[in-house]
């Protein structure tokens, strides 16, 4: 497949990295000779990054146009006239009537055009609409929308076009209706001339759907509830686990790709130590190395009377023990476990019984299970006691 990518930008940038991550024949366009020299750095052959993009598109099958919003018609319509199918960072034009103008060029041509409204592909989507589909919400009350947090405003369009279309474009995604009516209320408090928050509501015939953008409320937010007669749903963009263990490259470029995205918690997989500490630099909030801990919790469980052991820190654990026969007929208090051994007892649970809170009071009988918390050398000698 041959690409030409139209803009090297901040988005540019990263559509630039995924098609190289793609192994697709890549030229590039920009006006500026820096941002040119940037992507020949980044692997681009010199002789296909261009000044004027449409030197490069008799020798490409499709476009990638991230570019102004404002130069988004005059540039798609060339593409597409010239015969390539073209792919736009949304929004797709700045205005309603340039994207109805545009729709008239597709249906002229014949090309395909595609609008990179990401949600609405997110595995997240995919479940939502499964389960509105199924029946299990019911009838569809109302849906809640947010798209907010702290980032670098765009200079070309408002907070709403930037942000808010992604709700717009997933909720008539997942209702399977077109929207009936907006209405919105938008401030433009850093005085750019454009909005940088908006609440607008998106009618979906009788559905109402209320989305909030903007650039101002600490954190990140990229979640969405569906209220159904039945049953309620959430929806969270701003988390994801990264599962990939064997293939360390895609797990580090896959967990670099959401980072870039601006997804607000990544829960990374490792092998090893060194894979943890990569994804860690490139922006995992937190890396699991599950196939370690789980060693780890069965070679203790094999060690005397250890039945489940929790690292909670590097120093400190929980163990599930069968309790000693040193125990046995005495209570915690009298016994004096903390003073003898270093650890507490948090619960216990009689032959055949449940968990319950342990007191000082508790006394201990043959067969009972107690979970106890402590430094981990001192849990690991207490729990291999008979």
């Amino acid at each position: 497949m041959k690409i030409l990518l139209i803009g090297l930008g901040r988005w540019g940038e990263k559509h630039l990295r995924v098609l190289g991550e793609l192994g697709v024949e890549l030229w590039v366009s920009d006006v500026s000779e820096e941002r040119r020299g940037f992507a020949v750095k980044a692997g681009v052959a010199a002789e296909r990054a261009v000044a004027d993009f449409r030197v490069a598109l008799p020798h490409v099958d499709a476009v990638d146009l991230v570019t102004p919003a404002d130069t988004h018609l005059a540039l798609a319509s060339e593409c597409l006239t010239s015969g390539r199918d073209c792919f736009i960072e949304k929004p797709v034009t700045l205005t309603g009537a340039e994207g109805r103008a545009l729709a008239d060029v597709v249906r002229r041509t014949g090309r395909i055009l595609q609008v990179g409204h990401i949600f609405r592909f997110h595995p997240v989507a995919t479940a939502l609409r499964e389960r509105i589909q199924n029946g299990s919400v019911g009838r569809v009350r109302y849906c809640t929308g947010r798209f907010t947090g702290f980032k670098r405003p765009r200079t070309d369009v408002g907070v709403t076009q930037t942000d808010g279309i992604h709700y717009f474009d997933l909720f008539a995604y997942l209702l399977g209706q077109a929207p009936t009516a907006v209405t919105a209320t938008l401030r433009d408090y850093l005085g750019r001339g454009m909005d940088d928050l908006s609440f607008t509501t998106v009618e979906y015939g009788e559905v109402p759907a209320f989305i909030e953008t903007g650039y101002f409320a600490p954190g990140t937010y990229r979640d969405c509830v569906i209220v159904g007669d039945k049953a309620t749903l959430a929806g969270d963009f701003g988390t994801a686990v990264v599962a990939i263990g064997t293939d360390i490259e895609a797990s580090i470029l896959t967990t670099s790709a959401l980072v870039d995205l601006g997804v607000r918690r990544i829960v990374a997989k490792a092998v090893t130590e060194p894979h943890g500490k990569i994804l860690e630099r490139v922006g995992a909030s937190k890396v699991i190395f599950p196939e370690r801990d789980m060693g780890v919790r069965v070679g203790h469980s094999l060690a005397g009377s250890i039945i489940d052991y929790i690292q909670l820190d590097p120093g400190f654990a929980l163990v599930e023990t069968v309790a000693p026969a040193e125990l046995v007929g005495s209570s915690l208090g009298a016994a004096q476990v903390r003073q003898r051994y270093g650890i507490t007892v948090v619960c216990i649970k009689p032959r055949g019984g449940t968990f319950t809170y342990a007191t000082p009071d508790t006394v201990v009988s043959e067969g009972d299970i107690l979970v106890v918390a402590g430094e981990t050398d001192r849990a690991e000698v207490f729990g291999e006691l008979q």
